[in-house]
């Protein structure tokens, strides 16, 4: 994986000091925050100067400062992390994800959905090895729920997409590009359904109001009440679904054969 070069500034006010990181990006098209658990940083397009970047920072100086509070509260309430490999988070609820050798050569992989497991039906010699059987399904998964929630949401805005895509971004959950066309990270299907449900809204406002205006978090309040709580979830729980496949496939073959 390729690391974007990053610069570290800081931002002083009379109230607080921020430290933040400048993420110099090919693919970015404007200036951004993310604001996490570990800081901050400033996702910049190539052409913007430190000048812009500075000026940026301080324009949003109160939206970050709220940001943090915010992370700060949640590290309180947060649960320790355990990560059961073997398992993942399918539609918000743990999953056992085991592996099921089939004694005919050419059987096509495929998966099976068998209440909290994920069954992977596979060749002794399979053609698609099992964590890309079980991601492509996966994917389908997501497409299907969020094709069905975003026709919902689109419906109510009278606005609807040029393309949808279903993507394996790493930073992004979601993206509404300059044209109308929207891109889902299939990692979604792992979260709760109202998680969700807010990020589909999230990015098919932005169809309609291109910005993160009091307009753009007006509307998607009003068509995503659940908002806040899915923000909190992906904010304390959001890395339990960055899991890598090959890992947990991994765990399900070692626990099979122990």
């Amino acid at each position: 994986m390729k690391v974007r070069p990053t610069t570290e500034s800081r931002l002083t006010s009379d109230e607080q000091t921020v430290i933040y990181k400048i993420v110099h990006s090919k693919q970015a098209s404007k200036l951004r925050l993310r604001v996490g658990p570990h800081g901050v940083d400033v996702i910049s397009p190539k052409d913007k100067s430190r000048a812009e970047v500075e000026a940026f920072v301080a324009r949003h100086e109160t939206w970050i400062a709220n940001q943090l509070k915010r992370v700060a509260s949640l590290r309180g309430i947060r649960r320790p992390q355990h990560h059961d490999m073997g398992q993942i988070l399918f539609r918000g609820t743990p999953t056992t994800v085991s592996i099921e050798m089939n004694a005919r050569e050419n059987a096509r992989s495929r998966v099976i959905q068998n209440d909290a497991c994920l069954v992977i039906q596979t060749a002794q010699q399979p053609l698609t090895e099992p964590a890309r059987t079980l991601e492509n399904w996966l994917r389908r998964e997501a497409r299907r729920e969020i094709e069905k929630q975003l026709s919902l949401v689109t419906a109510r805005l009278k606005k609807r997409p040029r393309k949808v895509y279903i993507m394996g971004q790493r930073t992004k959950w979601g993206n509404c590009s300059r044209l109308q066309n929207l891109s889902f990270n299939w990692r979604l299907i792992m979260a709760p359904e109202h998680v969700l449900r807010y990020l589909v809204t999230h990015e098919a406002v932005h169809l309609a109001v291109p910005d993160h205006s009091r307009k753009f978090w007006l509307t998607v309040l009003s068509l995503c009440p659940e908002t806040e709580r899915a923000k909190q979830w992906l904010s304390a729980t959001g890395q339990r679904i960055q899991v890598d496949l090959n890992k947990v496939i991994g765990c399900s073959l070692a626990k099979k054969t122990a």
